[in-house]
């Protein structure tokens, strides 16, 4: 059975008005899966604030702290565009202990797979510091934790959020036991996520960018999982599968450009599900960006809808909108794709 993860907590982080990253990402996604019947078909996790400690396993102490005494004295900006609000440490705190009740629940044999309707999101977050909207990073901690208290020995995270997840890359960037692979948006913000950027030291070979150009749209999308994710994903063979499910990429969203439907991410994770499906793997799938009301909305319906095996079809609210892509950017893009596949050639036989 497919399990979710919130709390009311999430609501309490409060960005300044105008601001993309809204607590009603959330509200309004919850109010959708209610009026189709959704929420009632899932298990509810409870969750509580991750410890300090745990965070630790991932962000300097320094860091930690500072943001605890900025949403202490009031609130204040972490960067240009990465505010904290009174209630924002402790929210925080909650998005990051949702992804490890998950975890626990999967590693328990209690569920088959879990969604993660969290924010504030995190793979921007880095070891010391927050950026892009993202205080803590959700994910890279849930992999630690997941490694250190289950002692899996493999994780496999796919980022299919439009911006790069830099965070994440940075956290892992020496380590074997991460194979993080990012399709996004290049370039684009954060200006990092070039395919030659493929880790170090033992590290090597375990970071994979897929850096895609604008329009490049679902069936591009496709086409990478079916030439180099999957059969990536088939090579590492991890027991743990975590996806950073950021909706930006969908064509309604103003904050990239990259022309994907609820559909295609419908069809992304059916094909995550017939990987994990396959050899038994534990599959968590975290909120990360998305900021069309909602376009986000539907298209965290698909993805759930797709997790919990429910056969009705999720409509694109946006249907009528032409989403056409020319042959020129699809011919571009399926040259990436094969650029990225030379050069990972160098690590794996795939």
């Amino acid at each position: 059975m497919t399990a979710l993860v919130y709390h009311p907590l999430y609501l309490e982080h409060k960005n300044p008005q105008g601001h993309p990253e809204r607590s009603e990402r959330l509200s309004t996604t919850l109010k959708l899966l209610e009026e189709r019947k959704i929420i009632s078909q899932l298990e509810s996790i409870s969750t509580k604030v991750a410890s300090e400690e745990i965070i630790g396993l991932v962000h300097d102490k320094g860091y930690i702290d500072n943001v605890r005494e900025v949403a202490r004295s009031g609130g204040g900006f972490l960067d240009s565009d990465t505010f904290i609000s009174p209630s924002s440490y402790e929210a925080a705190k909650m998005a990051v202990g949702g992804v490890l009740a998950g975890i626990d629940n999967l590693m328990n044999g209690k569920n088959d797979n879990v969604f993660c309707l969290v924010r504030p999101p995190g793979h921007h977050a880095t070891k010391e510091s927050g950026m892009g909207f993202c205080i803590f990073d959700n994910l890279a901690v849930g992999a630690r934790y997941a490694i250190n208290k289950y002692k899996v020995s493999k994780v496999l995270i796919i980022d299919w959020d439009a911006h790069h997840g830099n965070g994440i890359q940075d956290i892992f960037y020496r380590n074997p036991e991460i194979l993080y692979i990012s399709l996004h948006q290049f370039p684009h913000y954060p200006g990092t996520g070039g395919l030659e950027e493929v880790g170090e030291g033992e590290g090597k070979g375990y970071t994979v960018n897929i850096p895609l150009p604008a329009g490049s749209g679902d069936d591009l999308y496709l086409e990478a999982f079916d030439k180099i994710i999957m059969p990536l994903a088939a090579a590492f063979d991890a027991q743990l599968v975590m996806v950073a499910a950021g909706y930006d990429g969908h064509f309604a969203d103003p904050l990239a450009s990259l022309n994907l439907t609820t559909s295609g991410y419908a069809r992304m994770t059916g094909e995550i599900l017939s990987l994990a499906a396959l050899s038994g793997k534990k599959l968590i799938v975290s909120l990360e960006g998305g900021y069309e009301l909602t376009a986000l909305s539907y298209s965290v319906l698909a993805t759930i809808t797709q997790l919990a095996g429910l056969s009705d079809p999720v409509d694109d609210p946006f249907d009528s909108v032409q989403r056409s892509v020319g042959s020129e950017r699809a011919s571009e893009g399926r040259k990436i794709l094969d650029l990225v596949a030379r050069h990972l050639n160098k690590y794996w036989e795939f």
